[in-house]
């Protein structure tokens, strides 16, 4: 092959190099290679015994579903909704591990890869295409799988950063034209709302930020209007950071680590997301064992990090990545920015969450649910925000933990879970 041309091929070839014993690697998240994993699919008749290993990936996931799921499975580093019904049945399994570790199953051969479908943007004309806004732990795939098959779609934005390719290291490429993935931003709820408020309040200016997606960052971000020289060190991000750069509050001039940039490992957005970052040196994307290690997040000053849970006990556990036994979600970063905002200077690391389930059930609870995974520790957590207030878990014992998070529940819950709390401890 040469190395200044891309070997264009129709989809049926570009899959074809897929053989029975496989291991494959999907990018993920808006970067979700689909052509080329849907037409993976329609070969299931003569196939077999194919692994695909991945993290987040949007859109539809036949290999999880019958008649498909007879030739492959699924052993993913987290867990989206698409895949998560699959994942808690035979047809699939989920590996406990931190975001800012994956690479190391690639680059220490625990789990070798032979094929990695990826999607790019076409080639500049030094012969390199994008990674899009999807990196994470894409570049490590790369680099070990022994075939790397790639969409060339023109619609993907170019990324600065670490996020390259030369052609000469994709053996086959696909031509496209069709947009990558979109998140719809809808609008936070009252309940949100007022967390937002609560959390935007223990925000300093100066600040480096890590949020996710989700309607929680969003009110957070819509209070932050009079804030300033805010930075963003994050795991990934999406539209409610454009209006405050817009406004100049975010400007990353008081980070350490690529000051004056927004540093990321992935994005997830509207088009309006997409054309912003497309050629923009400001955005710059690393992968997932960078953005995501402890060591260098704790290097910025006033690391806050805002992140979620499906319940959190008496003593400080957050469960955050299952309901008791099924598994819902996954590790991902949260321990990594946790520790990391822990011990940055002046830093806090938050988890804020509604004080009850969509059910009316307390999230706020003595145990976590039989069965249920810890993603953070109690050693771990610092601040814990709900509709109510902000609790502060750093230095207190088992039970003032338990009264100053009865004191954040939701009023209807108090009275049991105060009941619960003199059973557990033994308090006259």
């Amino acid at each position: 092959m040469n190395n200044n041309q891309l070997k264009i091929v129709d989809l049926k070839t570009a899959v074809s190099v897929v053989k029975s014993g496989n291991r494959i690697f999907f990018q993920g998240a808006a970067m979700t290679p689909n052509a080329l994993i849907d037409n993976l699919c329609e070969r299931y008749l003569e196939l077999s015994d194919i692994e695909i290993i991945q993290i987040h990936t949007d859109g539809e996931a036949k290999y999880m579903e019958a008649p498909y799921s007879n030739s492959f499975r699924l052993s993913s580093c987290f867990v989206g909704s698409n895949v998560r019904k699959g994942v808690n049945t035979n047809n699939g399994d989920y590996i406990p591990i931190f975001l800012s570790e994956i690479h190391w199953l690639f680059r220490r051969d625990i789990l070798p890869l032979d094929v990695a479908f990826i999607q790019v943007s076409p080639p500049d004309k030094h012969g390199y295409c994008s990674l899009g806004v999807s990196v994470d732990i894409t570049i490590p795939a790369i680099e070990k799988a022994k075939t790397v098959v790639a969409l060339v779609n023109p619609l993907v934005p170019r990324t600065h950063g670490d996020g390259i390719i030369h052609i000469s290291n994709i053996n086959y490429a696909v031509e496209i034209n069709t947009p990558i993935h979109q998140s719809i931003v809808t609008q936070p709820s009252d309940i949100e709302t007022q967390i937002g408020k609560h959390v935007a309040n223990l925000i300093e200016d100066g600040a480096t930020l890590q949020m996710g997606i989700g309607n929680i960052p969003n009110a957070v971000l819509n209070n932050l209007t009079n804030h300033k020289r805010l930075g963003i060190h994050t795991e990934m991000f999406s539209d409610g950071v454009l209006p405050l750069i817009e406004r100049g509050i975010i400007t990353g001039e008081d980070k350490k680590v690529k000051p004056g940039k927004i540093l990321t490992t992935f994005a997830v957005g509207s088009q309006k997301l997409y054309d912003y970052i497309d050629d923009n040196p400001v955005v710059h994307f690393k992968e997932a064992s960078h953005t995501n290690d402890t060591s260098i997040i704790k290097l910025n000053p006033k690391v806050t990090a805002i992140n979620s849970a499906i319940e959190i006990d008496f003593t400080g556990q957050i469960c955050a990545d299952t309901i008791g036994a099924y598994q819902y979600s996954g590790v991902g970063g949260q321990m990594d920015f946790i520790r990391g905002a822990a011990l940055s200077q002046g830093g806090k690391a938050i988890i804020a969450m509604p004080s009850t389930t969509k059910k009316g059930d307390s999230k706020i609870v003595p145990y976590l649910k039989h069965g249920a995974g810890v993603t953070t520790t109690r050693a771990h957590v610092h601040y814990v925000a709900t509709e109510y207030g902000i609790v502060d878990l750093f230095g207190k014992s088992l039970k003032q933990r338990a009264k100053a998070l009865i004191n954040i529940a939701h009023p209807n819950h108090r009275e049991a879970l105060d009941k619960e709390m003199h059973n557990r401890f033994k308090l006259l």
